[in-house]
C-alpha cells in the first residue's frame, strides 16, 4: 500500500479574482450565520494577502489574524473596513421570510 500525501483544503487558494471573493462573501452572508461569515471573511483576507489588507485597514497583521481566528468576534468597524478593502460593503435588507412580532 502506498501512502498518499495530502494537505488540508484551503478555500483561499481558489479565490483568484476580485469577483471570486465578492461572490464567496455574498454567499456566506446569505445564510445569516455570523460565525460562518467571519470565517469566510478570514478566508477572503488570506486570499487577498493578510499583510496587504492589514495595511489598508490600518491594523497590524497580527491583529487582523486575531480578528478572524476561529471563534473570534471582530468589531463591526473592523468588518466594515475589511469589506471595503475587498470591494464589498454591508447592506441591510428586509427579511420577509419570517413573521416578526
Amino acid at each position: 500500500m502506498t501512502n498518499t500525501a495530502t494537505k488540508p483544503f484551503d478555500a483561499a487558494e481558489y479565490l483568484e479574482t476580485e469577483q471570486d471573493i465578492k461572490e464567496f462573501l455574498r454567499q456566506a452572508a446569505e445564510d445569516g450565520n455570523t460565525q460562518h461569515l467571519v470565517h469566510c471573511l478570514g478566508v477572503a483576507v488570506r486570499s487577498k494577502g493578510m499583510s496587504e489588507v492589514a495595511t489598508n485597514v490600518g491594523v497590524t497583521r497580527a491583529s487582523l489574524y486575531k480578528s478572524f481566528a476561529e471563534g473570534a468576534n471582530p468589531k463591526l468597524d473592523t468588518i466594515n473596513k475589511v469589506l471595503g478593502v475587498l470591494g464589498c460593503k454591508l447592506s441591510v435588507t428586509a427579511d420577509n421570510s419570517q413573521s416578526h412580532a
